[in-house]
């Protein structure tokens, strides 16, 4: 199962007032394990930078000016996300601002499913707190890095924060345990695995008779022989 972790920074809060997506990241899981395959633009958002914005992620009018524009980087990114589930926190700000972006490239809207770890959270902590860093806390997750936001980064420790909420960084934590106790019993190989009962003859009664008359045929030390005894 691939499944992209993603998130945006804009110029604002609003593309309906005139803001815009000035950077984009993405990372790959695959069966809810990091690839290492991440996708990574700034965009250029043709416009002027407020300095809120320029305060939350230190993306300044200069350092964008040379960057593409959507229209340009929209082939890429939709290539690597593909058809895939989409993880990403807070999704209604983020896919408000792709969708209106893609229309005005003439693009059609993201169909992808969605995965919003703030509902989840929300869901698995109901009354906590529910922002990124708060959930980092929570988990024991080191965001130190995160001084500024920046759309790659917070898609890598949203990554680690969406396994911690659906349990899967213990579930693999607990089979690798497992894999190593079995190992460890068996003096260094892994055991073979017996089922609690034999799985019933799918032969008929008479067919099975008929088995054994041919094996009895084969004398004593023919190997069917040994497993029939």
């Amino acid at each position: 199962m691939r499944e992209i972790v993603l998130d945006t920074e804009t110029t604002g809060l609003s593309p309906q007032g005139g803001d815009r997506l000035v950077e984009i990241g993405c990372v790959e899981l695959v069966n809810h394990v990091p690839t290492g395959q991440n996708h990574h633009v700034y965009i250029n958002p043709e416009r002027d930078m407020p300095e809120e914005a320029f305060r939350v992620h230190g993306l300044s009018d200069e350092f964008l000016r040379d960057k593409p524009r959507f229209a340009e980087i929209a082939p890429g990114f939709l290539d690597f996300i593909a058809d895939s589930p989409l993880i990403i926190h807070n999704a209604p700000f983020d896919m408000g601002f792709l969708n209106a972006e893609l229309e005005w490239c003439g693009r059609p809207r993201l169909v992808n499913p969605v995965i919003d770890t703030v509902m989840l959270a929300r869901k698995i902590h109901p009354g906590a707190r529910v922002s990124l860093d708060a959930l980092c806390k929570h988990y024991g997750i080191d965001n130190s890095r995160r001084t500024l936001h920046g759309a790659l980064l917070d898609s890598e420790i949203l990554a680690e924060v969406y396994l911690e909420l659906i349990g899967g960084r213990q579930v693999a934590l607990a089979l690798s345990a497992e894999v190593l106790s079995a190992r460890h019993e068996a003096g260094g190989r892994m055991p073979a695995r017996q089922r609690p009962a034999p799985l019933p003859p799918r032969g008929s009664a008479a067919e099975v008779e008929a088995h054994r008359a041919f094996i009895a045929e084969m004398g004593e030390k023919a190997l069917w022989a040994q497993y029939e005894s």
